[in-house]
C-alpha cells in the first residue's frame, strides 16, 4: 500500500509539472522617462514661450502587462494581453484611465490557422504599415506621429468591443481583419472596420492597410469602437479628429542594405462631417508621404532620420482660405547598454503652412503660438 500511495504521489507530481509547463504567464514592461524642450508653447493669447518637461513615454508609452498562454494540444492555445500604460513620472494611468487601456484580449491562436481574438485591440494600420514607419516602436513612435496622428499609424485610439482575426505566416505573407461594435442600438454609431497585409522577402518588406471609424464624433455613443477623450488623457499632446466617418488607408516599403535600413510610406485620411477644422461640419483630408531611414553605426549606437510632408485639404475653410501643410524632421540617436536599458536623444522641426494654421507636434506639450516648433529630448528607457 506504501509502494501504491508513492507512485500515485509521484504520477500526480508528473502530470502537475507537465500542466504547468503547457502554460505561462509572463509579466512584461517599458519605462520611458526623460526631458524635453519645446519652443513657441501657446499659453493665452497674451502668453507664449518655452517649456521646459520631465517627460514619460517620449519613444514609447510606458507600461506594464501580463502576457499569457495554455497549450490546449493540436497546435491550438489559448492566449489573453492585459496592458496598462501610465505616466512614470506622476504614476498615472493613461488611455483615460482605464487599468488595460492600451491593450485588453483574450482568445484562440492555431500554428495551423492563425489568431482570433475579443477585446480592446489595435487596428491593421497599426499591425502592418505602422511598424515600417517612423511611428514604429523601434524607432520614433509617439513623438514622430504625423500631425495630429490624422492616420492613426501613432495609435492614438485603440479599438474596444473588437474581433480580430490574424492569419498566420505564409513564406512571408500575413494579413488580417478586425471588426469593432458600436455596443449600441444604434448599430452603426461609433463601430470600426479595418484589414491589412504585409510581405517579407529578403531585405524588402511592404505592408497596406485600411481602416473606417463611423461616428468618432458621437456625443451620444462614447463607449463604442473608439473614445477620442483618451488622446488627450494619455499626455502625448495631440488630438484626435472626430467625424461622421473616418477613412484611412496607406500603404510602406523597407528595404535594408546592410546595416541600414530605408523606407517610404504614404497614407490617407479622410474625415467627413468634421468640427476640428475650419467651419462646422466640414469635410478635411490629409496626405502623408514619409522618408525615414536607420544606420546601425555599431550593436550599441543607431541613427534614425525621418522626413514627413503632409498636404492638407479643409473644405469650408473660412476666413483662412489657404489649405494647411506641414512640414516636419525628425533626427534620433540612441546608444543601448544592453538589450533591455537604453538612452536616447531626438529633436523634432515641424513648419506649418497655410494662414492661420500653427505647428503642433506629437507630445510636445501644446501647439505653437507661431507657425514653427522645435521639440528637443533626452531620456532613458528599460524593459522588464
Amino acid at each position: 500500500m506504501k509502494k501504491y500511495s508513492l507512485m500515485l504521489a509521484a504520477s500526480g507530481a508528473l502530470i502537475a509539472t507537465t500542466a504547468h509547463a503547457q502554460s505561462s504567464v509572463t509579466l512584461y514592461g517599458l519605462i520611458d522617462a526623460g526631458f524635453a524642450y519645446t519652443n513657441n508653447v501657446f499659453k493665452s493669447a497674451t502668453s507664449h514661450g518655452g517649456l521646459f518637461q520631465a517627460t514619460s513615454g517620449n519613444i514609447n508609452g510606458s507600461r506594464f502587462g501580463l502576457r499569457g498562454t495554455e497549450d490546449l494540444g493540436g497546435g491550438l492555445s489559448a492566449i489573453f494581453v492585459l496592458e496598462n500604460g501610465f505616466n512614470v513620472q506622476n504614476g498615472k494611468e493613461g488611455q483615460d484611465s482605464r487599468l488595460f487601456g492600451r491593450q485588453a484580449f483574450v482568445g484562440l491562436s492555431s500554428t495551423q490557422y492563425g489568431a482570433l481574438t475579443l477585446g480592446r485591440q489595435y487596428d491593421s494600420l497599426v499591425d502592418f504599415v505602422a511598424p515600417l514607419s517612423a511611428t514604429a516602436g523601434t524607432f520614433g513612435d509617439t513623438d514622430f506621429a504625423h500631425p495630429f496622428d490624422n492616420d492613426n499609424l501613432n495609435h492614438s485610439l485603440r479599438m474596444s468591443n473588437s474581433v480580430k482575426y490574424t492569419s498566420v505566416d505564409y513564406a512571408g505573407f500575413k494579413f488580417g481583419g478586425l471588426y469593432a461594435f458600436s455596443n449600441s442600438t444604434d448599430f452603426a454609431i461609433n463601430r470600426a472596420y479595418s484589414a491589412g497585409a504585409s510581405y517579407n522577402w529578403g531585405p524588402l518588406k511592404v505592408a497596406a492597410g485600411y481602416l473606417q471609424i463611423n461616428g468618432s464624433n458621437s456625443t451620444t455613443n462614447t463607449g463604442g469602437a473608439v473614445d477620442t477623450a483618451e488622446s488627450s488623457a494619455s499626455g502625448q499632446g495631440g488630438f484626435v479628429i472626430g467625424a461622421g466617418t473616418q477613412r484611412t488607408f496607406g500603404g510602406a516599403a523597407n528595404y535594408a542594405i546592410g546595416p541600414a535600413l530605408v523606407g517610404f510610406v504614404y497614407t490617407h485620411s479622410q474625415f467627413t462631417n468634421s468640427t476640428s477644422f475650419g467651419s462646422a461640419h466640414g469635410d478635411v483630408s490629409f496626405n502623408n508621404y514619409e522618408l525615414n531611414g536607420k544606420y546601425n553605426l555599431t550593436p550599441a549606437v543607431t541613427f534614425g532620420l525621418a522626413y514627413v510632408y503632409t498636404d492638407g485639404h479643409v473644405d469650408n475653410n473660412g476666413p483662412r482660405g489657404d489649405d494647411p501643410k506641414w512640414s516636419q524632421i525628425e533626427a534620433q540617436a540612441i546608444y543601448a547598454f544592453s538589450k533591455r536599458t537604453d538612452v536616447y536623444i531626438e529633436g523634432i522641426y515641424q513648419h506649418a503652412i497655410g494662414q492661420g494654421y500653427v505647428a503642433f507636434i506629437n507630445g510636445s506639450g501644446g501647439a505653437s503660438s507661431t507657425d514653427n516648433q522645435v521639440v528637443a529630448t533626452i531620456g532613458m528607457r528599460h524593459r522588464f
